[in-house]
């Protein structure tokens, strides 16, 4: 379903013309060079595109006019080998609508001692360079992210790599339709927003639909749809014994499996890339989407629960961005805690839809009770996650604007088994400490819906937040209160001058 190799980065270089044709034909055979480096690159997820050198204010504003109406450009990286006269870049950087990575670096790695000379400077000049492209898109006040050091290093690579993934996200969202089956769950204030506000920022539409329309999807179903699916149940999760052919409660892993095909069928014939449901909303159907939601999840599409439309659009944007690395990202909510001194940690689960994607190990199909909701017992997936480094995301309308807030943490294993609990669910501890770092969540307004990814870092969260023009919080290990919350009125300041 994500196939980011399709997405497209354009490399662009800026020169002028004052140095004559051959030292023009040397900046484009070393562009060349670096843009192919980069798109063989097992790092980048990207198609790197290589773009002739732009020497003159037409030909740059032309180029970035390209890029705006090329539908496979997810953004551009810039670089000026040689001096090229910021004011020429004015025209074209007004209307750029695409992301912008600045890559501050030269061709050559080393000064060659022995042979160095005028030429030599002449050509690579990208220390002074890149200093006159960086103050004009700093004086217009423009977004960007900037890299630098030589373009094979590991860590520039891996910079580039964090940022073309973020400009994944972010195209992807642009045109992106999400589905919200009934409306808010009843009184709860966190998960609305405007979504009209949202729909100019971020470029995706919310819309909603009646459960009645899913319902009839779901209805059509075929048997022999059913029984291919439930026969997918079987090869791929350890199925509960009353699940099993011919168990007491076969129907019910039948009924949902209707429910995951036409749910699926729902999103594909409309083009959806999430949905959110809530469980004070299911009219016609036989049970909550438990098993569907996390299995479509792991297909990528975005899903939160209880109307939360702001964080199924993030999953999805995570999802894409997290796509062909290991570990996963999910739907996730806090849930309880353990205060244990010196070993305090989060719970996080939820009634159903945590993502497999996050599972350590072959996750086991069960059928439990859900003591809200009124239906019939629904069918989930139940596992422990993997334990590692992970952070937690989330996005909150603010009134005056929206808010990205990532807490980073780590994820342990339990310490003990979890014999009656019949969810899926991961035990994390935030940094910088528990007291801290949920503090601060609380400080900022943290939603208790949030994307838990195991393959990104706030850095990429960072650069899509930039991307969109939001604000964006960090809760990581050097957080301390008194500086957080300063940070939190100066962005409240900010935002009001900016607007």
């Amino acid at each position: 379903m994500i196939n980011l190799k399709e997405s497209e980065v354009w490399f662009i270089t800026g020169s002028q013309h004052l140095y004559g044709e051959e030292t023009l034909k040397q900046v484009a055979e070393h562009s060349q060079t670096i843009a192919a480096s980069l798109n063989a690159s097992p790092q980048i997820p990207v198609s790197i595109v290589f773009k002739p050198t732009v020497k003159t204010a037409e030909e740059i504003y032309s180029v970035c006019m390209e890029a705006n109406n090329a539908k496979k450009c997810i953004g551009i990286i810039t670089w000026m080998h040689t001096f090229s006269p910021a004011k020429m870049w004015i025209g074209g950087l007004k209307i750029l609508q695409k992301p912008m990575l600045h890559l501050h670096t030269q061709f050559n790695r080393d000064i060659p001692w022995s042979s160095i000379d005028m030429d030599f400077m002449n050509l690579n000049q990208s220390a002074h360079g890149d200093r006159e492209f960086g103050f004009m898109v700093s004086r217009m006040r423009m977004n960007r992210k900037v890299v630098a050091g030589h373009w094979q290093d590991a860590q520039v690579l891996e910079q580039i790599n964090g940022w073309a993934r973020s400009a994944a996200g972010w195209a992807d969202w642009q045109h992106a339709k999400f589905a919200r089956f009934g409306d808010n769950m009843r009184n709860v204030a966190v998960t609305e927003g405007d979504k009209v506000e949202a729909e100019m920022k971020f470029g995706y539409s919310v819309n909603t639909y009646g459960i009645g329309d899913l319902v009839k999807v779901i209805n059509e179903t075929s048997d022999a749809a059913v029984d291919n699916l439930v026969t997918e149940y079987a090869d791929t999760y350890t199925l509960t014994t009353s699940l099993l052919k011919g168990g007491a409660q076969h129907q019910s892993l039948r009924d949902a499996a209707k429910i995951e095909i036409g749910l699926e069928t729902f999103l594909k014939d409309g083009n959806f890339k999430g949905y959110t449901d809530t469980f004070e909303d299911l009219h016609g159907m036989k049970q909550l989407p438990g098993i569907a939601s996390q299995r479509l999840m792991n297909k990528g599409y975005g899903f939160a629960g209880e109307g939360d439309w702001k964080t199924a659009a993030l999953v999805r944007a995570m999802k894409v961005m997290g796509s062909g690395l290991k570990g996963g990202n999910s739907f996730m909510e806090d849930y309880t805690y353990h205060f244990e001194p010196e070993n305090e940690m989060v719970l996080g689960s939820h009634m159903l839809e945590i993502c497999e994607s996050i599972a350590h190990g072959k996750p086991n199909c069960e059928i439990n009770p859900l003591g809200i909701g009124g239906k019939a017992d629904p069918v989930r997936l139940v596992f422990n996650s993997a334990a590692g480094p992970a952070i937690n995301a989330s996005i909150i309308d603010m009134g005056n604007r929206f808010r990205m807030l990532v807490n980073e943490v780590v994820a342990v294993a339990p310490m003990q088994t979890l014999p009656k609990l019949p969810v899926a669910r991961v035990l994390w501890k935030p940094y910088p400490d528990m007291k801290t770092g949920c503090a601060a969540w609380i400080l900022a307004g943290g939603a208790h819906h949030t994307c838990y990814s195991q393959n990104l870092t706030a850095e990429n969260l960072q650069d899509f937040a930039e991307m969109a023009g939001i604000e964006f919080s960090l809760i990581g290990k050097k957080t301390d209160l008194y500086q957080f919350k300063n940070e939190l009125r100066w962005n409240e300041v900010y935002f009001q001058l900016n607007k």
